[in-house]
């Protein structure tokens, strides 16, 4: 059964997200109805893409670990062609890509065989000296620096970054109620539920900008009324869904919200060097993966590793 093996909490963490899903949907219907004038093609998108994104996620994740790792490998594929589509890389370089792309199911078999060592130092040791070295062979000096630059930090992002989330499936022991399927959820959630919470009380009472030539839109209010939500949301459920007791997990609700506004304007600032508004157009009403992930870029590996050293 697809839902045999899901923990009794993290079953009713899937329902709940569904519930907020329908809630959503809903109030978009209802939207729509009071003011037929207005075009809301975008928030139609938005929530259907939702269902399509959510509906996915917990396909995988009730199909057990090995296709949820593999549904995340797919995301850092996915996040790599993008990456590579937006940011230039040199003619010179095309070979030395595939040694990027290869480094997806080597890191993720890391993941499967819960061979920590390995997984935390392939990209960042292994990968990272092979593909300067690997580009040298080509003879191709011009462009050098700014080429590795490009090919490293595309590697770390999409790959290394993302493949925590994948990570926190095969953690051992943890919270006998929840599994490594509560982590997913609990990071996955909260660092959602972090975007939403710092633009709604930016709306509220944004005044005071923060860095308005990367995201004009951010503001103080708006990342510290979004820090203080997701600190008390993330210290309520922790208990349930993780291995963190309720003060770990108001630190980790800091982690995340302070993490993902990080990603955040991060990517901003990348697609603003390169004067684009969205990474792709994979997604309706979302823009690409990276749009969609930006945040998860940083939250993914500060959240596992503050897990990792309290309770493994």
């Amino acid at each position: 059964m697809l839902l045999s093996h899901i923990p009794q909490y993290s079953l009713y963490a899937m329902i709940a997200v569904i519930g907020i899903l329908v809630l959503a949907t809903v109030i978009q219907f209802v939207i729509r109805y009071k003011n037929p004038h207005k075009d809301y093609t975008e928030l139609r998108q938005r929530t259907l893409s939702w269902w399509w994104i959510i509906g996915l996620l917990f396909v995988f994740l009730g199909m057990g670990n090995s296709a949820t790792i593999f549904f995340f490998a797919f995301i850092s594929f996915l996040a790599l062609k993008e990456f590579l589509s937006i940011v230039a890389t040199r003619q010179a370089d095309r070979n030395v890509i595939f040694w990027a792309y290869l480094a997806i199911p080597l890191q993720y078999f890391w993941v499967a065989e819960g061979w920590y060592g390995m997984f935390i130092i392939f990209i960042p040791v292994y990968l990272f000296l092979f593909i300067p070295m690997r580009m040298v062979l080509k003879g191709e000096t011009e462009g050098f620096i700014k080429a590795a630059g490009v090919l490293h930090w595309a590697v770390m992002l999409t790959v290394f970054s993302v493949s925590h989330i994948a990570y926190l499936m095969v953690l051992p022991g943890g919270n006998p109620l929840s599994g490594g399927i509560g982590l997913v959820l609990y990071l996955l959630f909260l660092t959602q539920f972090n975007d939403v919470s710092q633009y709604t009380w930016g709306k509220l009472l944004g005044r005071h900008k923060i860095i308005p030539k990367v995201s004009p839109n951010k503001t103080w209010e708006g990342f510290l009324g979004g820090l203080l939500t997701i600190t008390l949301t993330a210290g309520f459920v922790a208990p349930y869904l993780t291995p963190l007791t309720q003060l770990q997990g108001f630190a980790a609700g800091i982690i995340i919200s302070a993490g993902g506004f990080i990603g955040d304007v991060v990517i901003s600032s990348v697609k603003r060097d390169l004067q684009i508004k969205d990474c792709g157009n994979l997604i309706p009403g979302h823009g690409g993966i990276l749009d969609r992930m930006d945040s998860l870029i940083y939250t993914a590996p500060l959240f596992f590793h503050f897990v990792y050293y309290l309770h493994y």
